[in-house]
């Protein structure tokens, strides 16, 4: 098992982000699990799923969520030639708690998925303490160690993110293309309107730092393939 400073994620040195992060698993273990799929591979598919809106009809019409946990429901979006968008949810049928557009395109977190293990880090240099950290409004943004640009959250959703909810209130995991929320085609000028969404585990490491970690659907043994943390400078 590497340590954490031998792998490509060295960079995301903060303390607080440290603290939080779990130990990748071992080259010999990833081998074995490699063929277990997983939601990370299914979005490097998008050009595939071009059916996906008809799935996510279906399953959309259920009135209560399909599991019934305490995971966290997280939901990555965005045209395909446009920035990709984050929404944090209680689950599928609530409002999100956390809703941000990042600093980068969609094409380039599905190229960063190519190493199999994300991780996206958004830092707030608020120094005050009165708010929770998911309630804090100005981000810079991290994807696997490199700095991304800055970042705000949303006070409410946009036309284009309620359609994204709307659509995906009764799917708990998937990945997929969406109709757009103008002419209800699958295909705009700004490309297809992809999505994957998926359960995480939230950890709360301090008042000034929570990470959440994406469960596998398969059950494989291996690492969370996507990890989300979220800091406050001290």
């Amino acid at each position: 098992m590497p340590p954490i400073h031998s792998t490509p994620y060295f960079q995301m040195d903060n303390p607080a982000i440290l603290s939080l992060l779990r130990p990748t698993p071992g080259e010999k273990h990833r081998k074995s699990t490699s063929s277990s799929g997983g939601l990370l591979r299914m979005f490097k598919l998008f050009p595939m799923l071009t059916s996906g809106c008809k799935m996510v009809a279906l399953l959309g019409r259920p009135r209560k969520p399909m599991l019934k946990d305490s995971a966290t429901t997280g939901t990555i979006f965005g045209y395909r030639k446009g920035r990709v968008c984050l929404a944090i949810q209680d689950d599928p049928h609530s409002v999100p708690i956390f809703v941000i557009e990042l600093p980068m395109l969609t094409s380039l977190l599905q190229k960063e998925m190519a190493s199999d293990i994300v991780r996206i880090a958004l830092e707030s240099e608020t120094k005050t303490h009165k708010k929770k950290v998911l309630e804090e409004f100005v981000w810079a943004v991290f994807c696997n160690g490199r700095k991304m640009g800055y970042s705000i959250r949303r006070k409410q959703l946009s036309d284009d993110e309620l359609h994204v909810m709307q659509l995906l209130r009764g799917v708990s995991m998937g990945a997929g293309v969406l109709p757009s929320p103008n002419d209800k085609e699958t295909v705009t000028a700004d490309g297809e309107l992809t999505y994957m969404r998926a359960r995480f585990e939230r950890v709360v490491g301090s008042k000034d730092s929570e990470a959440f970690y994406m469960i596998n659907p398969d059950g494989a043994a291996s690492g969370p393939e996507l990890s989300i943390f979220f800091v406050r400078s001290n």
